[in-house]
């Protein structure tokens, strides 16, 4: 395993749209899973696409822990909220509801940003895995969010382009302020 460079916001990799996965359990495709995991994991990041790695293939590695969620959700509530570590490939997205939820987001290929992003509260997502098994699942709250992303990232979009006020885009090191109340 090793660990990736990661593509910044400007690189033509990041603009670009992703190609699909022809074999889901290629050799090669099992190696850049590995070391996208390790990559992520390294960079403390939630979530990591292909394209921020320098490979345009529509493939993502995530993780919604219990401890990103909110708290006080109900056993039932948090299997939507929450999501183990997760590869997907080829994946597919569909909106279950108008509502949306603002957050601050982060990206690795975005360093040392924040950004308060809008976006819908409840998600179905299907792909593939990496034994080439179907993945389906709904999402809310920060796992929909991390999975939206990183989806993102395979269209060719960064998280500034969906912010509907760019004064809402802020250094990670002044985020202390938003959460006082501040700004």
């Amino acid at each position: 395993m090793a660990i990736l460079k990661i593509a910044r916001m400007g690189h033509p990799v990041l603009a670009e749209k992703a190609r699909d996965v022809p074999d889901p359990t290629a050799p090669e495709i099992r190696r850049l899973i590995a070391d996208m995991v390790e990559t992520m994991i390294d960079a403390n990041g939630a979530g990591l696409a292909a394209p921020q790695v320098h490979v345009p293939l529509r493939l993502v590695v995530f993780q919604a822990p219990a401890e990103r969620s909110e708290e006080g959700l109900s056993e039932e509530e948090r299997f939507d909220h929450t999501a183990p570590l997760t590869v997907l490939m080829n994946p597919k997205i569909e909106v279950l509801s108008k509502d949306v939820e603002g957050g601050w987001e982060g990206c690795l290929s975005v360093p040392g940003l924040r950004g308060f992003v809008e976006r819908p509260a409840h998600i179905r997502y299907s792909g593939t895995d990496h034994e080439g098994k179907r993945i389906v699942r709904t999402a809310k709250g920060f796992h929909a969010r991390v999975v939206q992303h990183e989806l993102d990232h395979l269209d060719g979009v960064l998280y500034p382009t969906r912010m509907r006020d760019l004064g809402k885009l802020i250094f990670e090191s002044e985020v202390r302020h938003w959460a006082k109340g501040g700004g």
